[in-house]
């Protein structure tokens, strides 16, 4: 005898889940929730019917969006108007989730330590990208296929790819704490004075 849930009962409970979500949040949380989880380019009633609304209902909350800086459109392959998130909005909540996490004086000294990591990996390697670097193995390899070279560890590649990435994440959170400061008229000028 098995214990197996047969799967009409994960469509009830799928749909169940989806009734709830739909009675607890407004088609523009649904909206926003959707493509700040959609990676690719998505067509307007591809979104809406991922955020049980229609397709007028997400074009008109996804041009919202784009207004806002949110979402990017571009032209699809068929002519239509595709959406996906912003590069930039995303940098920005992870630049926040960072200042949530981490005082600014540690933060400083991560990024130092970030920066000194990837100094020692283009001084290690002789060039300035984890890209260049495999760039540069694989024209060796084609014009020395006979000697022993060492294989480039592509665990290597990936800590420099994050860390490379991690940095810009840190920077974005520091430029945002600098500007929160300077806001809120916490920053001092060189010469000790508080700005006008």
């Amino acid at each position: 005898m098995s214990n197996r849930i047969p799967p009409d009962e994960f469509e009830d409970i799928n749909e169940a889940v989806g009734e709830e979500w739909e009675s607890e949040t407004t088609p523009y949380e649904r909206i926003r929730h959707v493509i700040a989880h959609t990676y690719t380019p998505a067509s307007a009633d591809t979104v809406a019917e991922d955020a049980r609304t229609s397709p007028k209902t997400a074009r008109r909350h996804l041009n919202t969006l784009a207004e806002e800086g949110f979402v990017i459109t571009t032209t699809g392959n068929h002519g239509g108007t595709v959406y996906r998130r912003s590069p930039e909005s995303l940098v920005v909540e992870q630049a926040a989730d960072i200042l949530e996490h981490v005082s600014t004086d540690e933060l400083v000294t991560r990024v130092a330590e970030m920066r000194d990591q990837l100094n020692d990996y283009r001084d290690e390697y002789g060039v300035d990208s984890p890209e260049e670097l495999t760039i540069e193995q694989a024209n060796q390899t084609l014009t020395e296929p006979t000697s022993e070279q060492s294989e480039i560890d592509a665990e290597t590649i990936r800590d420099w790819q994050t860390t490379r990435r991690n940095l810009a994440f840190a920077n974005a959170a520091l430029s945002i704490a600098n500007a929160e400061r300077f806001v809120d008229g916490d920053l001092h000028s060189t010469d000790g004075s508080v700005p006008a």
